[in-house]
């Protein structure tokens, strides 16, 4: 969880990760942001995030992604 909040704050470092989850909901990320994350969600876990994976539930918080990213890396 910790490599997902440290590439989340490099993108917002203002945002508090722990409780905040309306990420997209919000609009805190925008579709720059999201591109710049899942790139390197891919390179740090060495794994693929496909369109399928691109849902505002997905990314909406930092527990939400760290839970794409484990469910990614087991497949």
């Amino acid at each position: 969880m910790e490599d997902v909040i440290e590439i989340l704050k490099s993108v917002h470092p203002e945002v508090d990760y722990e409780i905040e989850t309306g990420l997209i909901d919000k609009k805190i990320f925008d579709s720059f942001d999201i591109v710049t994350i899942v790139g390197e969600l891919m390179d740090v876990f060495d794994i693929e995030i496909t369109a399928e994976h691109m849902t505002p539930e997905n990314f909406n918080s930092a527990q939400a992604i760290y839970e794409l990213v484990q469910n990614l890396m087991e497949e």
